[in-house]
């Protein structure tokens, strides 16, 4: 009896061996830089961060790398993986469907605009604009009329007008640019009596004429200055704006009716703001700062402050076991400090 109950024993201790040894399948995604890969190995925050939470548990454990965000939450749904980690948003609905351990990373939402946005509001692009141009057609315009105008009544009064008509298209309104342009004669004063009451009109005219140009250019630069640049989420209506699609960013566009297009990874979403198919960038504050500081620094930059702040989580399926003992080893790894260490080794230059 007390060898079967000895056998019992033992038998228990290698069966709670083996389960303690069990892998831990985990499901992630490549989000640099939570979780890439870097010379064929997995590497990121969230990969370091789950390293040692295996020393801890003592349990191996098999990376399964998602090519989508939503692939991933699925393996987690249908109990695929034991548990993922990336940069996944704890909210309210994905707590219906999984589990999620404690805060492993505080992050929000942050805008990221080309790099030439903020510094390329030049009188080049003034000019380019619809309403300066049209502005300038009617000057001209008015320009050519008013010399000809001119022409009519001094044609015959002094030798400058005294030419046919196709002939004096250029000097008439010559006479008249540098009539407004400089505000006065000098020379070729007009002569006739109609020719010296338009003369005067023209004169004052210029006045108005000249403030009203320099006004549309100021406008013109101003309305593109505007138009070039973006401090809050209110800038984004009308603009050609990419996010992830079943991000949090996009459903926060949707509450606020930001028109948006949606890329299935991270990749695809920034090989469109290099390409310039997108003109701006809502998503997680971290990995757009990431990409700035890398790869992007002479292409985007961030714009404004971070907001919508949320809490990056470990998925697990509904109920999951692993739940307790995943939490225990965090507060362990923020106790002992290499929570820290790691956050400093991946963000210590992004905060």
């Amino acid at each position: 009896m007390a060898l079967r109950f000895l056998g019992f024993l033992l038998g228990l201790c290698l069966l709670t061996t083996e389960l303690s040894a069990q892998t831990i399948q985990v499901g992630t995604v490549s989000r640099a830089p939570f979780s890439f890969v870097q010379d064929g190995a997995d590497t990121g925050f969230s990969m370091d961060l789950i390293e040692e939470i295996s020393k801890d548990l003592r349990r191996p454990y098999t990376i399964k790398r998602y090519p989508e965000f939503r692939d991933m939450l699925a393996a987690v749904n249908l109990g695929q993986v034991d548990m993922a980690i990336a940069n996944i948003s704890i909210t309210s609905k994905r707590e219906e469907i999984m589990d999620f351990s404690h805060p492993i990373f505080e992050s929000g939402l942050q805008v990221m605009m080309p790099k030439r946005s903020t510094n390329e509001v030049s009188l080049l692009n003034a000019l380019l604009s619809t309403d300066l141009l049209i502005a300038i057609i009617l000057a001209f315009a008015l320009l050519f009329g008013g010399g000809m105008l001119m022409w009519v009544f001094e044609r015959n009064a002094q030798p400058y007008f005294d030419r046919p008509a196709k002939d004096a298209m250029f000097p008439s309104f010559w006479w008249a640019l540098n009539l407004v342009v400089n505000g006065g004669f000098e020379e070729r004063v007009p002569r006739s009596p109609l020719g010296r009451v338009f003369a005067v009109f023209l004169v004052v005219s210029s006045l108005f004429i000249v403030s009203a140009f320099v006004a549309q250019i100021t406008a013109a630069m101003t309305v593109s200055a505007i138009n070039q640049n973006v401090t809050s989420v209110n800038d984004l209506y009308g603009r050609r704006v990419g996010t992830i699609e079943g991000s949090t960013a996009a459903k926060f566009m949707d509450r606020r009716d930001i028109q948006y297009t949606t890329f299935g990874d991270l990749e695809e979403m920034l090989t469109a703001f290099e390409d310039q198919s997108i003109e701006a960038v809502l998503f997680d504050a971290p990995v757009l700062a990431f990409y700035v500081q890398t790869r992007g620094k002479d292409v985007g930059m961030l714009t404004g402050p971070v907001f919508l702040r949320e809490n990056y989580g470990i998925a697990m399926p509904s109920g999951s076991t692993l739940k307790e003992q995943l939490n225990q080893s965090l507060l362990k790894l923020r106790e002992n400090g290499r929570y820290d260490q790691i956050h400093h080794q991946w963000f210590g230059d992004l905060n």
